[in-house]
């Protein structure tokens, strides 16, 4: 029976069988990788992956996909909202120190996987996701462009990233209204030590009036919690570099 496509989980189906074989490339599995698939779907990435690692673990949110999926006798199936998802006792009930993290994210909540994802940085390895192609632009942007953001700042910090593949809408079923991308994210080892959640904080307080000077934002967030350090609150939050802003966080 056909699966029909469900907007309120935001599915689109890849179904590009050159795609495909470029995305399964560009993640390059290896057989025993400890692999999670986020949104297997229709099993588009899920087969060709699988087969080239004996085992795949997924997590569907999709009760009627999550039953076809525990079909396949190579799949462990997390049926769940994955921002539910511990993925530290995912690594642990792999006996893995480090997962490989992939999939066709649904657009309409991508950012909060990425965020939900970075509390658990720790134990992944790489991750390679498809995402709205205008979100991936983001996630690279420079400082000092119109597309560096909140996204940009706490992204690039714990992850050197690459935009990998393009894939135009005519590759899924249904073709959605945007254009789309693959990016690469390698957890960086060099990363400084700082508390996610003000470091969050932060960076969302200093974008919050992205045209405004920062002295009418952050300043004031640096004030009530009596920063007493230097830092030049006479700039717009997108020029102000990702370090900056690690630094700053790392005195506050």
């Amino acid at each position: 029976m056909k699966h029909l496509p469900r907007k309120r989980f935001g599915q689109h189906f890849l179904t590009d069988g050159g795609i495909i074989d470029a995305i399964v490339a560009a993640i390059a599995p290896h057989p025993g990788d400890p692999m999670v698939e986020i949104g297997p779907g229709l099993a588009a990435l899920t087969q060709p992956l699988v087969e080239r690692l004996g085992r795949l673990t997924v997590i569907e949110l999709d009760r009627d996909l999550a039953a076809r999926l525990r079909q396949h006798g190579q799949l462990q199936v997390i049926e769940s909202d994955v921002l539910k998802v511990d993925f530290s006792q995912v690594a642990q009930a792999l006996n893995a120190t480090k997962l490989r993290v992939v999939g066709n994210l649904p657009y309409n909540i991508s950012t909060p996987i990425l965020f939900h994802l970075l509390k658990y940085v720790d134990v992944i390895a790489d991750q390679h996701f498809m995402l709205q192609k205008e979100v991936i632009d983001r996630m690279v942007a420079a400082p000092a462009t119109s597309a560096y953001g909140r996204l940009s700042v706490v992204l690039q910090w714990r992850y050197a990233m690459e935009d990998v593949l393009f894939v135009p809408p005519e590759s899924f079923d249904p073709p959605p209204r945007v254009n789309s991308a693959v990016v690469r994210m390698l957890p960086r080892q060099d990363v400084a030590a700082l508390s996610l959640e003000v470091f969050e904080e932060c960076v969302q307080v200093a974008f919050s009036q992205r045209r405004k000077l920062l002295r009418h934002t952050l300043g004031r967030w640096l004030d009530a919690r009596g920063f007493s350090g230097s830092f030049d609150v006479q700039r717009r939050a997108e020029e102000v570099p990702v370090q900056e802003y690690v630094t700053l966080v790392q005195q506050v």
